[in-house]
């Protein structure tokens, strides 16, 4: 019992090792901005299992830039934006998305693991882009995250309205002249670049907990337009610089701390929310 515990948590030169990740906390930081913005809209639109398929072929592209030894980074930006393009140019309606990241995810997954095993470096290479690394964010990898988060957020920030008009009735908002079918576009190539960044911190199988969890937590005790984000960005913010803080005490990788502290948090919510819903019926009655 006390090796399984001092393998999960070891914080002996804690100290030391907190400056060696200081690139790591602050990729974290903005992987919990982006995420619990763009996470809020990816539940609206009802598109958690378009993350999982992007997270795939960003996988792919990653697995085969580092078999070739060219940037990882690069070819987990060009799977994401390919996949991300194809599923809003051909699921413009639930069904055909649904199969389309159907046929993509399969692809995606055979093609990584194909990549990875013609490579003959390092193992850890091959697992963290699976699950995520904690001290492998250099100076080039968090500038290119802080320009990739900035126009992502920025991009969410200038189309909010018509997305959040577009997301709640695209019918309504096309009557109205929302420009529904660049809109839904503008939004898959934004998830692509965020589902890109995420990758490099808490996995390929594990993004969910970055993009989708923070927002569905959120959505379990507000529905205000204003307390969501906020929540779902707080959400993310405390599961991934979280996560890395307790992964730095250990020698596993960030990603189960990441999940575990998402996971509990979308439980209390639901607990809380569960609460909330009985006293208001309560009253009504």
């Amino acid at each position: 019992m006390n090796d399984l515990w001092s393998q999960l948590f070891n914080f002996t030169d804690y100290g030391e090792l907190l400056a060696l990740v200081r690139n790591s906390i602050f990729a974290g930081a903005v992987l919990g901005v982006v995420g619990g913005l763009i996470g809020v809209f990816v539940m609206q639109r009802d598109m958690a299992f378009a993350v999982h398929g992007i997270s795939e072929l960003s996988f792919a592209g990653a697995a085969v830039a580092l078999l070739f030894g060219v940037n990882v980074v690069a070819g987990s930006l060009a799977g994401s934006l390919i996949a991300a393009i194809l599923i809003g140019l051909l699921g413009a309606k639930a069904r055909d998305r649904n199969s389309i990241i159907a046929v993509l995810m399969p692809f995606g997954l055979g093609l990584g693991i194909l990549a990875l095993a013609m490579y003959p470096g390092r193992s850890a290479n091959k697992f963290g882009l699976l699950t995520g690394q904690i001290v492998s964010v250099d100076d080039p990898q968090l500038g290119s995250l802080l320009v990739i988060g900035a126009v992502v957020v920025i991009a969410l920030l200038l189309m909010w309205r018509p997305l959040m008009f577009d997301s709640l009735d695209a019918d309504v908002a096309a009557s109205r002249g929302v420009p529904t079918r660049f809109v839904a576009l503008a939004f898959m190539v934004l998830l692509g670049l965020a589902v890109a960044v995420s990758v490099q911190i808490v996995g390929a199988l594990l993004v969910l907990s970055l993009l989708v969890t923070p927002a569905a937590a959120a959505m379990r005790i507000s529905s205000s337009p204003v307390f969501v984000p906020l929540l779902s960005v707080g959400f993310a913010l405390l599961s991934v610089v979280g996560g890395i803080l307790l992964a730095l005490g250990s020698s596993l990788p960030i990603s189960p701390y990441v999940t575990t502290i998402s996971f509990l948090i979308y439980v209390a919510c639901r607990l809380v929310g569960a609460r909330g819903s009985r006293r208001l019926v309560s009253r009504r009655g």
